[in-house]
């Protein structure tokens, strides 16, 4: 057990949208109260993948996650909990009696359709109404809602496999993006005049939309660099049906093989097509840059 008591909020956080934020936020409230870690318990694998036998396509990674909560709320204590058979069919007392055991929480903070524990009997009115007996602070966060819409991880997935990148980053409350390292290419694009860094999603992870998108590329260093960015199988040039994303960095020179990098993307250009020759694809990769250029000037 920690010797620093903390101010914890559960839950699995897919996106960490702005639903997610307010109990963040409460928490980071919580902890300066009580003189807390501010602290998240997440899982590493989505419960439903155990508890519905289903494959849940997830906005980020698990790493994806840590870096969003701590880059926007400074939540640096995130601590994953492997989702078993035997998380599963833990009763709900008992889950929680271990977490405050083992992690000698104070304060307790979830969202209202929280529920743990075996068969999900655990619900968060019960979670209230047991850390009340057990002299543990807790609070419950109402729905966040936007044009009279609850902003949910499943709606943003929708939005996100459907190009709407917008509106998805509205509901999030940040750009939806892509961490990777930045790997070896084909080097078409120094061909064509139109180097490009090449990353791929994580496993698990939700694909966007195929085509082109305005976005930016923030490097190791901390630097920003507006970027058109392609997600698809790169018609022109392969045959392989194998998702890449590559990004045309605007007004950058170097060499960026193995370096960390970070994609963040801000709004749908247009459908990723096959074009007739390398000479017509590079053509429209300038004219995407334009795009984006314009896309930014317009949206500083």
């Amino acid at each position: 057990m920690t010797d620093r008591k903390r101010a914890m909020a559960l839950g699995f956080f897919d996106g960490v949208h702005i639903g997610h934020a307010a109990l963040m936020k409460k928490t980071v409230q919580r902890a300066e109260e009580i003189d807390a870690m501010p602290s998240v318990l997440t899982f590493d694998v989505h419960p439903d993948t155990l508890v519905f036998n289903k494959e849940v396509p997830l906005i980020n990674s698990a790493i994806g996650r840590k870096d969003i909560i701590g880059r926007y709320f400074g939540i640096d204590n995130v601590v994953f909990l492997h989702f078993n058979q035997k998380v599963m069919r833990m009763p709900w007392q008992e889950f929680i009696d271990e977490l405050i055991e083992e992690l000698n929480i104070a304060w307790i903070v979830v969202g209202h359709d929280f529920c743990f524990g075996f068969k999900g009997e655990g619900t968060a009115q019960r979670l209230k109404e047991y850390c009340e007996q057990r002299s543990i602070g807790c609070d419950i966060i109402e729905p966040v809602c936007i044009d009279n819409t609850i902003v949910s991880s499943t709606l943003i997935r929708q939005l996100i496999e459907n190009g709407d990148i917008e509106k998805a980053n509205k509901y999030l409350g940040h750009p939806h993006m892509l961490s990777d390292t930045v790997r070896s290419g084909y080097h078409l694009g120094t061909k064509m005049g139109t180097p490009t860094i090449n990353m791929g999603f994580p496993d698990g992870v939700i694909i966007p939309r195929h085509g082109v998108y305005a976005a930016k590329v923030i490097l190791d260093d901390g630097s920003e660099h507006i970027s058109v960015t392609n997600i698809g199988v790169r018609p022109t040039v392969s045959e392989e049906n194998t998702v890449s994303v590559e990004s045309f960095i605007l007004d950058f020179d170097g060499n960026l093989y193995d370096r960390q990098a970070r994609v963040e993307f801000y709004s749908f250009l247009r459908d990723e097509k096959k074009f007739a020759s390398l000479a017509e694809l590079s053509e429209q990769i300038k004219k995407d840059a334009q795009s984006a250029r314009e896309y930014f000037d317009k949206n500083t």
